[in-house]
């Protein structure tokens, strides 16, 4: 892998990570145009930029991430379900759906879903804004909007196991759990750049320290670079994808997801081309 195969790579997971849109589906087409060679570190490396884009919602949140205990305790319940079927059923779930063709039907049912969903949750583009509240001396004070309860915030865990099934977003899956719970677009979206936090860097940190051996000195520069960028456009894209939700919801998304999946589908039976699965 070369310097720029690392920067491209990073862009594309600050892009697809937190838009519910299958970052898989997007590491295949960009490994098929770059003609990137699966190998160990590859493995690692898509693993290890994540860090990148999980450091663009710290900085983003900075303040959420110190408003209570109460917040934290909710994250832990909703991370839960991922925790456990993670460790008991991931390997068997890759064994018998990681492939290029799941991924690409998957993107399709999964935008089919989330256009049905945006035409069914209208209401909830009328988001809960945090407030500030200014006393007699000066002093404000952020109130935000309420947490999902822990009820709430199991089931949207239990919605972000579907995404292990490869082609399903997390952030699609975490979105479409907290609709169900009559949370708007944007906090159910904020919510589940939260629960990204530990779900992802767990994730991150047991397959890097797993394919630890496969990182030669050589690929630090590569790791870097990676995860630099993977940050700038994450930055970017939580941004653009809550100003885009609050104006059009999710049928936009659902519409490119569709067309990516048949993309992908013609490219695989029509013309034959040589994809794969990185992650």
């Amino acid at each position: 892998m070369t310097t720029f195969e690392a920067v491209v790579l990073g862009i594309v997971e600050g892009l697809t990570e937190f838009l519910p849109v299958s970052s898989t589906g997007h590491m295949i087409l960009t490994q098929a145009a770059l003609q990137i060679q699966e190998s160990s570190f590859v493995k690692v490396f898509l693993i290890n930029i994540q860090f990148g884009a999980i450091l663009a919602v710290l900085v983003t949140y900075f303040r959420r991430f110190f408003q209570s205990l109460d917040f934290y305790k909710t994250l832990i319940v909703a991370f839960l379900p991922a925790m456990v079927f993670g460790f008991t059923l991931n390997k068997f779930i890759d064994s018998l759906l990681e492939s290029v063709p799941v991924v690409a039907v998957m993107l399709i049912l999964g935008g089919i879903i989330m256009i049905w969903i945006d035409k069914h949750f209208q209401d909830a583009l009328i988001p809960e804004e945090e407030e500030i509240h200014i006393d007699e001396d000066g002093h404000e004070t952020v109130i935000y909007p309420p947490l999902p309860t822990y009820k709430q915030a199991l089931i949207i865990g239990l919605s972000q196991c579907i995404a292990m099934i490869p082609g399903v977003s997390r952030s699609a899956a975490t979105i479409n759990g907290g609709l169900t719970q009559k949370m708007s677009f944007k906090n159910a979206a904020e919510f589940s750049f939260f629960l990204a936090v530990p779900t992802i860097s767990a994730a991150a940190l047991y397959k890097t320290y797993a394919g630890f051996k496969s990182i030669k000195g050589v690929h630090v520069e590569q790791l870097i670079y990676g995860n630099i960028t993977s940050f700038i456009v994450a930055l970017i894209a939580i941004q653009f994808f809550l100003a885009f939700l609050n104006k059009f919801g999710l049928k936009y998304f659902g519409y490119y997801r569709i067309v990516l999946g048949l993309i992908i589908l013609i490219g695989i039976y029509v013309f034959h081309l040589p994809f794969q699965i990185l992650k």
